[in-house]
């Protein structure tokens, strides 16, 4: 058995020494994201005992601290083996810290601590939330407080001072001895912890150059030199000197040539000098209204230099046009955190999902206990939540995100009295905000989601034999109504057999005072497109599962763009997807479907898309459908395509040029990875395509491509670019990077930066790809 070597002691004054080191590297940090000597971050560098509250019988004391970093937290554990890495998390993972009983787990296992001492820490993936109780009142706001204050600063860092951070913190973590001073081991190392394999020959050539004091290791000025060389971006360097003079200056004239020649910007005049205040760092540059290198690359990382157009990070469509007229962001099943059959259900699914921006929520409802009825999927194992908890959370986060409507879409399973009582928490908790009667006695259309304004709409059924819901109601109690049963339809053996046990009835009796909450979404079953001599109420809608809506798209996709015009229409993925997996939304788009629902818990190609698609109009969750999909008299048809006014055709040239900070995907220490880029077009079927890129082998820090692509895009206002990065392997499946999907229209020219999205749709701190796109009219 081979024995473990220990390290040998250090002396005290070797820790009081290190102990030294690691204050002045935390005040430095703290420094760097503009948090000089703040009692908050003092008190978490310094760390304190807190309560981990898992369950009624579970809160145990546990150390926590952050790390002199002020990017990562360690925390106690208390289990055997488990790893060093394991105990860390990064404040990058962390989506919300929340004061109070404002989770779940709060809200069920510590009722009896006061408020005041608690706090949740709600992470960005599937990760369960942290829930913490501090020895006081002090201690919880420090840590409420001081992780609040890192969170905005470091969102607030531009993209060379979230680089510089990152870079100082890898070379501390490779500087294994903690001397302050670099080894050529140590460089190596480093170059492996920021994704980049140098041979022997190179990592030896690199250190020398810089070694100036030929001392065999590297500290404070060389390893500002080796900095240099190492985020050296030649490929901008060239782009910035056909535009400067030989003493490294871009003047504000030839700045303006640029933005306009090469940018396509049309305010170039205008937007230059105010570009040059913004991001130039040299004071004499800038009092001499021009732009070094340094300033030039700023610029390039910037917003303004996004890939995505900055305008349309704010609403800039209009929003007075009858609902209808809308893509409305949606989710399917909202309650459930994974699959179909077994997983949990959790209000936290309904918080996720309403500040990632989406508008409808849907709750089913079925009797519970003590006459409070539940939500979860019918005839399955999946866990109940109580549906007053769900109305409380929509109400609560309904409108941080975005301040248009939310639609509750509700299948109702419920007894005519648990019917009574959904009406009565919906109306008691929701109070002005739940829509009871029509928008300025609008009877002949939607209103529009300017009108509905901190509204919340609910889709149900409506008693047939009451006047219809924009003229009044009559005092019909309750009566059968059609029942709509979408978790009947789950292709799984044991949920098949508990809807034959329960004998299915294809109709459900209907409480008044629910029936009453339903103004514009009435649910009805789908007869057929409408009859021109006797339309449908416009308040009327229907649900289609994905099988059935892509078969009306394929076979009438004009009489589909018609009803859509008018009418909402509402879609959900097939029963056999148990596992939660997604379809496609972009054919239903095409169509005209507003309401098309997805999983929104399952990362994939399908989400990337839909929040691609949502990320326009200033992540409202509404986008304004194009002119020919909201036209009465349109021709247009997706899968037929022919002449008419759908826009002009475009041809797109990218050029992928390099990747900046690609993050490791397999994180064992000798991993790096090998990426390629993949362009993928997402539109009508004639615009559908997929390019691909080299592999470049052993480099994920600073990969360069510079290979050209050009798509032929038929119909732009339809169309979605999917940037995609992977670490190629020969053997198996590629690992996914990351990605970036926007919009065609939202595309801006000349040389842009991505910023790199991760599985679950949150930006990496520092990962981006530099491109070059240029869109002409085809001929």
């Amino acid at each position: 058995m081979q024995c473990i070597r220990r390290q040998p002691k250090r002396t005290a004054s070797q820790e009081n020494i290190l102990l030294e080191q690691s204050r002045r590297v935390a005040a430095l940090n703290g420094i760097r994201l503009g948090l000089k000597d703040d009692k908050d971050l003092k008190f978490l560098l310094k760390g304190c005992q807190l309560l981990k509250v898992k369950s009624s019988s579970w809160r145990k004391e546990r150390f926590y601290k952050l790390q002199e970093d002020c990017k990562t937290i360690w925390q106690e554990s208390k289990k055997v083996l488990r790893s060093p890495e394991s105990q860390i998390f990064s404040i990058e993972d962390i989506r919300d810290v929340r004061s109070g009983h404002k989770t779940e787990g709060m809200e069920k296992y510590a009722k009896d601590v006061p408020e005041y001492c608690c706090f949740s820490i709600i992470f960005k993936d599937q990760r369960k939330n942290l829930d913490l109780i501090a020895s006081s009142e002090d201690d919880a706001n420090h840590w409420i407080a001081g992780l609040g204050k890192i969170i905005a600063h470091s969102n607030s860092m531009n993209q060379k001072q979230k680089l510089q951070h990152w870079i100082h913190t890898c070379l501390r973590k490779a500087d294994k001895n903690k001397d302050n001073k670099m080894s050529l081991k140590e460089l190596k190392d480093f170059l492996k912890e920021v994704n980049i394999e140098v041979d022997d020959y190179h990592a030896k050539k690199i250190f020398q150059h810089c070694d100036k004091s030929k001392t065999e290791a590297l500290e404070d000025d060389e390893i500002e030199e080796f900095y240099k060389i190492l985020t050296e971006r030649k490929e901008i360097d060239s782009i910035f000197q056909m535009y400067s003079d030989p003493e490294g200056f871009m003047s504000c004239q030839n700045l303006v040539r640029f933005l306009y020649e090469v940018q396509q910007e049309e305010d170039a005049v205008v937007a230059a000098p105010a570009l040059i205040q913004r991001y130039e760092p040299n004071e004499r540059a800038k009092r001499g209204n021009a732009m070094t290198k340094d300033g030039f690359l700023m610029y390039l990382l910037s917003d303004e230099g996004n890939i995505f157009n900055p305008s349309h990070r704010k609403v800039y469509q209009d929003m007075t046009q009858p609902l209808s007229h809308y893509l409305v962001s949606s989710s399917h099943n909202t309650y459930l955190m994974e699959d179909q059959i077994t997983g949990p259900s959790s209000t936290e699914a309904y918080i996720r999902a309403l500040t990632k921006g989406c508008r409808c929520v849907e709750l089913d409802c079925w009797d519970g206990p003590n006459s409070e009825p539940v939500i979860y999927h019918g005839y399955t194992l999946t866990s109940k939540i109580l549906f007053s908890d769900v109305i409380k959370a929509i109400k609560n986060y309904a409108f941080q995100t975005s301040p248009y409507p939310v639609i509750i879409s509700l299948e109702n399973h419920c007894s005519v009295e648990q019917q009574k009582v959904m009406a009565q928490h919906m109306t008691t908790i929701l109070q002005d905000m739940l829509l009871v009667a029509p928008v300025d006695g609008n009877k002949s259309q939607f209103p529009s989601p300017e009108q509905l304004k901190g509204k919340i709409l609910v889709k149900g059924k409506k008693l047939s034999r009451q006047e219809d819901p924009i003229n009044g109601n009559n005092n019909l109690e309750a009566e059968d109504v059609s029942d709509e049963d979408e978790a009947a339809e789950i292709e799984d053996e044991s949920v098949k057999t508990k809807v034959e046990q329960k004998g299915k009835s294809d109709t459900l009796k209907l409480a008044k005072e629910l029936s009453d909450t339903v103004v514009y979404c009435k649910s009805v079953h789908f007869e057929g497109f409408d009859d021109p001599n006797h339309p449908r109420a416009f308040y009327e809608m229907s649900s289609f599962s994905e099988s059935k809506a892509l078969k009306l798209a394929q076979e009438s996709g004009t009489s589909f763009i018609h009803h859509n015009i008018r009418h909402l229409s509402r879609i959900y993925p097939a029963g056999w997807r148990t596992d939660s997996s997604n379809y496609s939304p972009v054919d239903l788009w095409n169509v005209g479907c507003q309401i098309v629902a997805l999983n929104f818990q399952t990362a994939g190609t399908e989400m990337d898309v839909y929040q691609g698609r949502f990320q326009d109009n200033g992540f409202s969750g509404y986008v304004l459908k194009p002119e020919f999909l909201r036209d009465e008299q349109t021709k247009f048809n997706p899968k037929s395509i022919t002449e008419g006014t759908w826009g002009t055709k475009k041809k797109l040239l990218l050029k992928i040029i390099s990747g900046q900070q690609l993050p490791k995907v397999n994180k064992s220490k000798n991993s790096i990875v090998d990426p390629k880029v993949t362009i993928e077009i997402h539109g009508v079927q004639q615009d559908n395509n997929k390019k691909q890129t080299k592999v470049i082998e052993n480099n994920g820090f600073n990969p360069n491509w510079n290979e050209e692509f050009t798509f032929d895009i038929e119909i732009p206002a339809l169309a979605l670019v999917r940037f995609v990065v992977e670490d190629f392997d020969m053997s198996t499946k590629n690992d996914f990077i990351g990605q970036y999907t926007l919009p065609f229209t939202s595309l801006k020219q000349g040389y842009r930066h991505i910023h790199l999205l991760t599985k679950n749709g949150d930006p990496y701190s520092s990962s981006t790809l530099f491109v070059y796109v240029n869109i002409q009219d085809c001929d």
